[in-house]
């Protein structure tokens, strides 16, 4: 059934945001025509709810015995293109439709028309009397558009009370006018950037993708400085000279000013932003003016994929490898390879950014399906830093310090040029562990199997998995002895306390998403960038596309923490998050150094990075990947089965395991009690379902939940396809 033709019969069905598997039925009441697509509001039990009209078979009962759609909203319907993405977002993680669904109704206060706003128009009368500040006032609105009160006090430099007595002279009409847009429209021809030879090569490329009208899978491969960001913004600009709404893919919007800020600079206006922090009367209207076609440019998280995009003609996925992509709640997918299925379905360009690609980004453009688009230099032929690894067990740091003497020499001579230093750890918090020195009692969450991290800014000790904190005591709770408790290890607080020690005239900020709001963070991080801080000390948030002109060292405080785990992908993704990191020095030119302290100096990440040689290790991921048949050369899924208590997670996941079925394609690891065994109270077991490049994992799960126990009582069972986090 096409989208513009109506839904003949009297019953419809229609997707609830709710966890059902199939939609319910509903009556259309008597001069109602809804269509798929059609957002209406239905009765559900005691309450009504929004929902989309789908297409498909309904009940075969009489009209008369359902109950009817209660209102059909004023707003566009929900296209074809997306009708399709949500179906296979369904089918293809194994999630009820109507929690997909629910991803985009998020906003039921935007489902009708924004309400005009009063302004103001010239009448043609003159006041009776003249001064320069009327005068300003009627050289604006003398050309009959319309303005509303502030808006026209602001431009004509005067009081409100100005514009309020021309309007008692009767100067000015009343007139409602349609609510404005949320960003104004991108011009492509603002500021054209001025781009290096490889960068209008690949920025031609690119265009021409988007030219072609149709769908195509670009790989922008280029080493961090490069100025991938200014070359897709040229495939941007081609979209919209051609009318089509564009999506650009952040892993960290919120923390992203700069992007924006470059955004504004080349089109003389900011995208539309969709992430978790905006305020929801921006939300409703962003994802209402998405729908009527208004906002041409969204920069945002994941969830942003999900809003329904009148006529999307291109998805750039900046960092394109962050596991920020993610989502691991109801609902799980990973946006970056939804991207790639929402341009195949709706048969336009998706365009996949990174300085460290994913590996399966990089098999794919190894084996033709994408197209691999290279920027080998920085921009302004700015030099790559030099990569030195510190060996811990020859440059052991002072008693109770973690900085080499190495790396504290590095940052001295950084700050006498006057210039930055920046110190990297993925640990928030003062310390991952505090113990008792006398009776070794360890602090643990209540509700987790994970230690409490003490945060001695705030003065608490918190668990990273719940949220659950309480205040560090003065004397250990378990054998009660005053001032012997330890903080083992170190967080970047720590890592700050010894930077103030030794440089105590250094201007020092510590970036930590749990030390500050997002308002706080963009505000350090342009202080940053301004020069107003001589070290930084940062978590991972610091390695995601900042661009610090007087940044000409970076310091690895321990380059061997992601290595200390079973992931498959933990050396991907340390040598990801290490070259992102270390890529912040010396990108305008300056020389530049990046030191990583390591105890492992001869792993091949640590080597990969310090000679630079990053096609060598891709070579040999990719050639263990596809020895192990993991992906891309194999496929994964994961169910986790949480409960009330241990026994019941581990006999229902233990009944799972004996009701799947025989496959030679595929295997079932497990059932094994989660690494993070226990979570906000929940006891967790995992089973992993290992299978070929062609195994049909997901029939395979359908049929292991259909042939085992139903979730009865606390036990909840979430399905993981193609699972990034194995805790």
């Amino acid at each position: 059934m096409s989208q513009d033709s109506f839904i003949p019969q009297k019953i419809v069905p229609v997707l609830v945001p709710m966890p059902a598997e199939r939609p319910y039925s509903y009556a259309v009441p008597d001069g109602m025509e809804v269509k798929a697509g059609s957002i209406v509001r239905v009765p559900l039990g005691p309450r009504e709810v929004a929902g989309i009209v789908t297409e498909g078979s309904t009940d075969s009962i009489d009209a008369k015995k359902l109950r009817p759609i209660s209102e059909l909203f004023d707003c566009p319907p929900v296209d074809d293109g997306m009708m399709r993405f949500m179906r296979w977002a369904a089918d293809y993680t194994i999630s009820p439709p109507g929690m997909v669904a629910r991803m985009v109704l998020r906003v039921p206060a935007a489902f009708d028309p924004e309400p005009p706003v009063p302004g103001l128009r010239f009448s043609g009368r003159e006041p009776d009397r003249m001064t320069g500040a009327r005068a300003r006032v009627l050289e604006l609105a003398e050309d009959g558009m319309a303005w509303t009160r502030t808006g026209l006090a602001h431009a004509a430099g005067v009081s409100a009370t100005v514009i309020d007595g021309l309007s008692a002279q009767g100067v000015f009409e009343q007139v409602m006018i349609p609510a404005r847009p949320i960003v104004a429209a991108p011009d492509v021809d603002y500021a054209k950037a001025a781009l290096s030879e490889d960068q209008a090569v690949a920025a031609a490329q690119l265009a021409e993708a988007v030219s072609a009208d149709g769908f195509s899978v670009s790989l922008l491969d280029g080493v961090t400085g490069s100025g991938k960001t200014e070359v897709y913004f040229e495939a941007v600009a081609k979209a919209i000279e051609k009318g089509r709404q564009v999506l650009i893919l952040l892993p960290e919007i919120a923390l992203t000013q700069q992007f924006l800020d470059r955004f504004h600079d080349r089109f003389g206006s900011k995208p539309a932003e969709w992430h978790s922090d905006l305020a929801p009367r921006t939300r409703e209207r962003v994802w209402r003016q998405v729908m009527e076609g208004q906002v041409r440019v969204v920069a945002g998280a994941r969830s942003a994929l999900f809003l329904p995009f009148q006529d999307l003609g291109l998805i750039v996925v900046d960092e394109e490898h962050d596991p920020a992509y993610k989502q691991e709640d109801r609902v799980f997918y990973n946006a970056r390879d939804m991207a790639v299925v929402r341009g195949h379905i709706g048969n336009f360009p998706v365009v996949l950014a990174s300085a460290t690609p994913s590996i399966e980004s990089q098999v794919n453009a190894n084996q033709g399906r994408y197209t691999r688009i290279r920027l080998t230099g920085r921009y302004a032929e700015a030099a790559m830093p030099d990569l030195k690894s510190i060996d811990m067990r020859r440059s052991p740091p002072r008693p109770g310090g973690f900085l080499s003497p190495a790396l504290v020499e590095a940052i001295n001579q950084t700050l006498q040029r006057q210039e930055q230093s920046l110190l990297f750890l993925n640990r928030r918090g003062y310390a991952p562990l505090t113990l008792c020195r006398v009776c070794g009692h360890r602090f643990q969450c209540p509700d987790c199997s994970s230690w409490l991290v003490e945060h001695r800014f705030r003065g608490q000790l918190v668990c990273h998995q719940c949220g659950h904190h309480e205040a560090r005591p003065e004397a250990c709770p378990s054998c009660g002895t005053l001032d012997h408790l330890v903080a083992c290890g170190p967080g970047v607080e720590r890592i700050a306390e010894e930077v103030e020690k030794t440089f105590p005239d250094a201007r020092i900020i510590v970036l930590s998403s749990d030390l500050m709001g997002v308002k706080r963070l963009r505000l350090e991080l342009d202080a940053i960038a301004r020069g107003e801080a001589d070290i930084i000390i940062g978590t991972q948030l610091v390695a995601k596309g900042h661009n610090f002109p007087n940044m000409t060292l970076v310091g690895v405080v321990d380059a061997d923490l992601g290595l200390a785990n079973g992931d498959p992908r933990a050396a991907e993704r340390t040598f990801q998050l290490l070259s992102q990191v270390t890529g912040r020095a010396g990108r305008t030119g300056k020389k530049s150094l990046g030191l990583l302290q390591t105890y492992q100096p001869d792993h091949p990440v640590m080597r990969a990075i310090v000679s630079g040689d990053a096609q060598a290790f891709y070579e040999r991921e990719i050639e263990e990947r596809e020895r192990s048949g993991l992906p891309p050369f194999g496929r994964l899924g994961s169910l986790i089965i949480s409960a009330a208590t241990r026994l019941e997670a581990e006999n229902h996941a233990r009944a799972l395991r004996r009701a799947a079925p025989t496959s030679p394609q595929i295997s079932v690891l497990g059932p094994a009690e989660a690494p993070l065994a226990l979570v906000r109270g929940r006891h967790r077991f995992r089973l992993l379902i290992h299978g070929t490049r062609k195994a049909d994992i997901q029939g395979f799960i359908r049929a292991t939940l259909a042939a085992g126990p139903k979730e009865r009582g606390s036990v909840r069972v979430q399905v993981d396809i193609d699972p990034q986090s194995f805790l």
